[in-house]
């Protein structure tokens, strides 16, 4: 595990959404608007960005320096060589934001920054961040798996075009979201015209987020919610000391056996021995580790949330406790 301290790396921030949801627009608006920030923003080469041709090429035209300060650089090919080639270029920017496609699954892309030591020690996940066409979801939320999981792996959901959208409509979909990913905060948009504070710094893999977000999910009474579909938000809390060993060799056969199902997971760990709290994120098998503050004279007690398919709480709560050391 790695210890957090002064974290000088560069913030990302992943951007998804099924076809029609508004990313596009709303990455012409962070290309072109002046807001005051220094983002690279990383788009395939699939999708129409029609941005201002007054622009400063640079680099063989894959990486595009605009008018507000932010660059754009357009991936042909693997992410990771693009982020290193882009981070040759990282006093031109202070924060990453990459497009998905909107058919991808945004797990891989997230994984990246978990897998790869490089990266690791440049950029940080800062979260997620899922648009959702308002009025047009109902033809696609039941029939297309991608969309739900675009959901599910959120910590923030934009609904957009919520000018299309009834209240009552509205409603309804918030309710679906939650169904889907109780963690995720969701905010009403317009012609994709989000605020910047509500998709960057979202800080959603620090501590203080995770105790912090939603606590009515870990009660007893509301600790698991879903829709037809399976895919479920999972809370566990529970008081005690866990074995560091027993809870690698867990992690490992929960990947290997549910990995394909767990789109993320995130808590707050105390372990026996170790002075400090141990913050993990996790996306689909991959997990990591680092350990934060120390817990003082605090409770000790473990935290852990999980949003996936076909999820079984029990079975993921008692293979934790199993983890309880001797």
């Amino acid at each position: 595990m790695d210890t957090v301290e002064t974290d000088a790396r560069v913030p990302v921030t992943v951007l998804t959404g099924f076809l029609g949801s508004g990313k596009t627009t709303l990455v012409n608006r962070i290309l072109t608007e002046n807001h005051g920030k220094r983002i690279a923003v990383i788009e395939n080469e699939y999708n129409e960005l029609s941005i201002d041709r007054d622009l400063v090429v640079s680099e063989a035209e894959e990486i595009v320096e605009m008018n507000n300060g932010c660059l754009c650089c357009m991936v042909r090919g693997d992410l990771m060589v693009a982020l290193r080639k882009l981070l040759k270029r990282s006093d031109k920017f202070d924060y990453i934001l990459i497009e998905t496609s909107g058919l991808t699954d945004p797990g891989p892309v997230a994984q990246t920054f978990i897998m790869d030591d490089y990266l690791k020690e440049q950029v940080r996940l800062d979260g997620i961040v899922t648009l959702v066409d308002s009025k047009h979801v109902w033809l696609h939320i039941d029939e297309r798996e991608e969309l739900r999981e675009q959901i599910g792996f959120a910590d923030v959901v934009l609904l957009n075009k919520t000018d299309l959208a009834s209240e009552s409509e509205l409603l309804k979909l918030e309710s679906a979201v939650r169904d889907i990913n109780a963690l995720a905060k969701i905010h009403r948009t317009q012609k994709s015209a989000a605020k910047m504070d509500d998709i960057l710094e979202l800080g959603a893999f620090e501590v203080d987020r995770i105790l912090a977000t939603h606590p009515n999910l870990m009660t007893d009474d509301d600790d698991e919610c879903g829709i037809a579909e399976g895919i479920t938000s999972v809370g566990i809390t529970f008081i005690g000391e866990l074995d560091e060993d027993k809870v690698e060799n867990w992690a490992h056969e929960l990947g290997h056996d549910h990995g394909p199902d767990i789109f993320r997971s995130k808590g707050v760990l105390s372990f026996k021995d170790v002075e400090d709290r141990v913050v993990f994120q996790g996306v689909h098998a991959i997990f990591d580790g680092q350990t934060d503050r120390p817990w003082g004279d605090d409770q000790r007690f473990n935290k852990v949330v999980f949003i996936g398919r076909n999820l079984d709480k029990d079975e993921l709560e008692s293979g934790l406790k199993a983890c309880i050391a001797e």
